[in-house]
């Protein structure tokens, strides 16, 4: 057994820098970590994974979790933050743009039947609008990253209280 026990949160960070606005989560939770880890009052812990797959969630060990992605299916530069309850009950909302090999919906359910452990958590999403080649954000995405950092901020404070209250 790892020290998931002890985690706050774990985010798995999914995206590609070098595909536009796939890449803001990465830089998101890149600009976020540095001030996580002055405070020292949370243990987050982040996993860089690309495309989320099944074992990403099983690997969590009953850690609390948030993924973070840039989403289709929902206009660009728009942040929603959704439980996994919510992506299972509502299959055709936002669709993380980098979940290539299945729907979220479908990877966070599978993932509950195989765990052992409860998997629970948070998705926070940017809509984004290019995904072409590149590193530059779109205009939607660029202006919208402060709502996006605020979202995983309060994400990672939700489930660290959610935690807190639960080990008392």
């Amino acid at each position: 057994m790892n020290s998931t026990a002890t985690v706050a949160a774990r985010l798995l960070v999914c995206g590609n820098v070098d595909r536009c606005d796939d890449g803001a989560a990465i830089w998101a939770v890149g600009t976020l970590l540095p001030g996580l880890r002055e405070e020292g009052a949370r243990n987050v812990e982040a996993r860089r994974c690309g495309q989320l797959d099944i074992e990403h969630l099983l690997d969590a060990e009953g850690a609390p979790l948030i993924i973070v992605d840039t989403a289709t299916g929902i206009q660009p530069g728009r942040v929603v933050t959704l439980t996994f309850d919510d992506l299972l009950a509502h299959p055709r909302g936002p669709a993380p743009h980098s979940s290539h090999a299945l729907p979220i919906d479908q990877v966070v359910g599978i993932a509950r039947q195989l765990a052992g452990t409860p998997i629970d958590g948070l998705f926070v999403g940017i809509g984004g609008a290019d995904f072409g080649f590149g590193r530059a954000l779109s205009t939607p995405v660029r202006k919208a990253m402060p709502d996006f950092l605020a979202a995983i901020q309060a994400a990672i404070e939700h489930l660290a209280i959610r935690t807190l209250t639960a080990e008392t």
